[in-house]
């Protein structure tokens, strides 16, 4: 009898150790997916198919609708986006809440009838976009976004601002 109660005893403690291991394992998982958000790498991305915009900052979009490369960035920006935004802005630029919904960015713009103010509005937000994604976001020492600038060039970063721009028109 003793013998029997030995190994219910052993059993019965593997089995709380098996219990405690798994718990403290869920509980890694939980916190690794919760402080995953501005905790990403920035990811370089190829533009070398784009025309070169070279070393000064531009300070609007020179892949606008108007531009012969539009396509190309287009399709730079949807692939840069999904590697280095969609972690919190969402795929598709959808967002589930965590990141701002970069479709309704400049949203305030477009219902401008007057067109001075409109391209005033629009110019604005580009320097806020271009500011925001260069430098990144930080609030009380916590990193929001992190700086892009080093990592993508400017053609890389305005391809994604065409992206944006043609998400937001898509859901119009």
């Amino acid at each position: 009898m003793k013998r029997s109660s030995t190994l219910l005893f052993s059993s019965s403690s593997s089995l709380r150790l098996r219990h405690r291991l798994l718990a403290l394992a869920l509980a890694a998982c939980g916190t690794t997916a919760a402080m995953a958000h501005g905790d990403m790498v920035p990811q370089a991305v190829d533009t070398s198919s784009l025309p070169q915009l070279g070393e000064k900052w531009l300070e609007s979009n020179p892949y606008d609708k108007a531009s012969p490369a539009r396509k190309e960035a287009l399709r730079i920006g949807s692939s840069a986006y999904n590697q280095n935004c969609a972690r919190c802005h969402g795929l598709e630029a959808l967002s589930g809440g965590i990141a701002p919904d970069l479709r309704k960015f400049d949203e305030d713009c477009s219902g401008l009838a007057d067109a001075a103010k409109k391209a005033a509005c629009y110019k604005e937000m580009d320097d806020f976009y271009l500011g925001t994604v260069r430098r990144g976001r930080t609030r009380d020492g916590r990193v929001y976004m992190p700086p892009f600038e080093g990592t993508l060039t400017q053609e890389a970063i305005w391809s994604i601002r065409s992206y944006l721009e043609d998400r937001r028109d898509s859901t119009k």
